[in-house]
This record gives structure tokens, sequence and C-alpha cells, in this order.
């Protein structure tokens, strides 16, 4: 079963659209959506959760169709959004008890676990947590019900590196179980690139790419060369290209490049160049 299935969805407005989006997770995996401000990250997490309404297309949550009643399947969700949504007032223990009461499958003793693991104090009230504990809280609150999918919207934002890196590791943690999975949309390019088996790149509401990571990063790699030698690819093989009286640059599928010296591309520059070559 795959954890989530989007087919030709599709929101506009006045000034935006996200214009037929296609992707599917797997069951057990983790997918990345990756985009700058505005892509349409956050709408297609809204859209998923039925906080907004869809103009066209379908989406599947664990099977089940997001028009049903998305409460019959809030069990099986852990959602956290860019801002946590936790009451200023609440300490963290108050936010257990709360949640305690709205999830039948709440695991008290993991929730505990969880706010020692990660140094959160029992007492302290929300609104005194810095921008890296109200993550941890909020990802250690949807992680203790249970959740058979996890949606992330821009989670790491605005954290330093140690406690992006306590986040990931979180993640890891939590798809260790064959029928655990993530989606998790950022503009941190390089999180996403260490943590997911699947990209999606959105730029300006269209999908530019879906595919495996590992599969993008041996399809797709760096050249350094004359432009005499660029002019000899076939246009199809470069996809984006700079050219500089010291030389020129191009990202290019590696099936059809043969006497050039091909350099590893990283999630981040294939992202960048792509996104230039759309514009």
């Amino acid at each position: 079963m795959n954890a989530l299935e989007i087919q030709n969805l599709t929101k506009s407005y006045k000034d935006f659209k996200l214009d037929s989006l296609s992707i599917t997770l797997p069951e057990g995996c983790i997918l990345g959506l990756i985009g700058e401000n505005g892509a349409g990250k956050s709408t297609t997490v809204k859209l998923i959760l039925n906080m907004i309404k869809k103009d066209g297309g379908n989406i599947r949550i664990l099977g089940r169709s997001s028009t049903e009643n998305i409460s019959d399947v809030k069990e099986d969700i852990g959602v956290v959004l860019d801002e946590a949504g936790i009451p200023d007032c609440l300490n963290s223990k108050e936010v257990g008890k709360i949640m305690k009461n709205t999830f039948k499958n709440w695991d008290d003793a993991y929730y505990n676990q969880l706010l020692r693991k990660f140094d959160l104090p029992a007492g302290k009230k929300f609104k005194e947590f810095s921008r890296g504990m109200k993550m941890k809280l909020a990802i250690a609150a949807a992680m203790s019900h249970n959740p058979k999918l996890l949606i992330l919207d821009e989670a790491t934002s605005g954290l330093d590196p140690v406690v992006r890196d306590q986040v990931v590791e979180m993640l890891y943690d939590f798809t260790r179980e064959e029928n655990h999975s993530i989606l998790i949309s950022s503009h941190i390019v390089s999180d996403l690139e260490k943590l997911c088996d699947y990209i999606a790149f959105l730029h300006k509401g269209k999908l530019l790419l879906f595919e495996e990571k590992d599969r993008l990063l041996e399809e797709y790699g760096i050249v350094h060369c004359t432009e005499a030698q660029l002019s000899k690819l076939n246009s199809d093989t470069v996809v984006h290209k700079k050219v500089t009286p010291y030389g020129a640059e191009a990202l290019v599928k590696r099936n059809g490049v043969r006497d050039l010296q091909i350099s590893p591309v990283t999630v981040e520059e294939l992202f960048i160049q792509m996104s230039k070559e759309a514009v």
C-alpha cells in the first residue's frame, strides 16, 4: 500500500496555481517536497489535510480518499506545521494530557521518553521555548500517538544546525518501522538530501521532477568544459548551462556524455539548476 497518492492535484488563487501535481509516497519511505518559498509546498500540505478545498484531482491517504472525513484517518497521521499551533500558556506535561484525551493510541510513556531525550522541560511554558524546542515538542507530540504517516511542513526552517540534526535523527528513528512513512517539505535542501528516499521538485506551482533520490544522483552530473565541447552535446543531454569567458559549466544527463569528465551533483545543485532552466 502507498502511504500517499496524489493525482492531478490543482488549486488556483488569484496570483498562484498549483498545477496538476502528481506524486506517490510508498509505504515505509520518506518523500521530500522541495521548493523555494511560494512554490506551493504549504498549499499541497493543506490540501492533503483537507484544510483547504482542492479545485481538481485526487488524494488518497493510507488507502483512503481525502474526501472522506479526515477524522477517520487522524489517528494514523502525525502533523507538524511551520507554526506548531500549541497554546503559549501550556507546558509540555499539559500538552501530553490534552493529546492523551485526543488520540486513542496516545503513548504517554513514549512521549515522556521523547521529552527526556530532547531535553524538554516538563514545567516550562511553551511561550518560553526557543524555536528549536518548540519544533521538537511538536514532533514529539506528533510521533506519540503511533501514526503511520508523518506530514511536516517546513519543520526544520529557522533551526540551528545542531537542532536540525537532532530533528533528522528523530525522523530516521521513526521510519525504522516498515509501515511508517514521512512527507516533509522544506526549502533547506541539505536536510532532505540526507533524509529522503524520494524527491519532488516544485517550482511556481509546477512539478519539475519526481524521482528516487539515488536514481536522480545517478542520472545527473556536472561537466566543466570549453564552449566548443559543450556545443557537441545533444540538446536533450544538457539540462542547464552557464558559459563564461573562462569556460562552460553544465548540468547534464550522464547517459548522453561520452568523452567528458562528469562530477557528482548534489540535490541542492540539481534543484537550483533546474529552477533556473524553468525560468
